[in-house]
């Protein structure tokens, strides 16, 4: 299981009077397996941390770990090849390709990367089917609900077996009650499947589905939270902290 560190990860984006400094040098370290979410305001650099841990993103300064390797030290086809086997992205606009079905729409990283489109296809069969999509294989996203567009999404991001899945506010185009679905499927990925999930997110109930809460505030990471599945508070336990670093 893919372990996560980042050493004095910095971002500055512009130069000089007009820097913008993003992340300023923020160290963490996200276990093999574990569920971990990213709070903070907005503007925090969030959203910056989580593309830097894709390889998205270059930092400033500092360097980030996955699984023992430097992505500072890979080329643009060794970070490409990384992306694209060992790291899963869901977004909060879930990305679907409108003319292809769901199981087409699944199916298509390991499609484009050689593998038999009959085998691709069985494979994003089966993630679909295990998140209830089954008798949706056929239907394109204009005939899917958002909830069920996300699903496919998520089995976009499994289909190669990566090792970790970064998600970028995957419930914040969704209801309440499709938002807890796809944060219960993605703890029961972490926890079933072993996958490492490092999850952007402002909702403190949708947090609340993690192991670990890491916060941020001014590009710095200001606490960190390990949360008890026996707390049922711990979505308004959250709240009054993102309430009292926001202040």
């Amino acid at each position: 299981m893919t372990t996560i560190q980042t050493e004095k990860l910095t971002k500055i984006y512009g130069h000089g009077a007009t820097a913008v400094t993003a992340l300023d040098h923020v160290n963490v370290h996200i276990k093999g397996g574990e569920f971990v979410a990213i709070m903070g305001p907005s503007g925090c650099g969030k959203s910056t941390l989580l593309h830097l841990l894709g390889g998205l993103d270059k930092a400033s300064e500092g360097h980030v770990l996955i699984g023992g390797h430097n992505l500072n030290d890979l080329g643009d086809d060794q970070l490409t090849e990384l992306r694209r086997r060992k790291i899963g992205f869901v977004f909060q606009f879930f990305n679907l390709i409108p003319v292809l079905s769901a199981v087409e729409n699944a199916s298509l990283p390991v499609t484009l990367d050689g593998m038999k489109p009959a085998e691709a296809r069985a494979k994003a069969t089966g993630w679909l089917t295990r998140f209830g999509m089954g008798d949706r294989l056929g239907n394109r996203p204009d005939q899917l609900s958002g909830g069920q567009q996300q699903r496919v999404a998520v089995a976009r991001a499994l289909i190669a077996d990566p090792e970790l899945i970064l998600a970028d506010e995957p419930t914040g185009n969704l209801d309440t009650r499709s938002g807890d679905e796809i944060a219960g499927l993605l703890r029961d990925v972490s926890k079933e499947f072993g996958r490492t999930i490092v999850m952007v997110t402002h909702d403190p109930r949708i947090a609340a589905y993690a192991d670990r809460i890491i916060f941020l505030k001014d590009g710095k990471v200001v606490d960190e939270t390990q949360l008890e599945r026996k707390n049922g508070n711990n979505a308004e336990m959250l709240a009054d902290k993102i309430k009292e670093i926001g202040d």
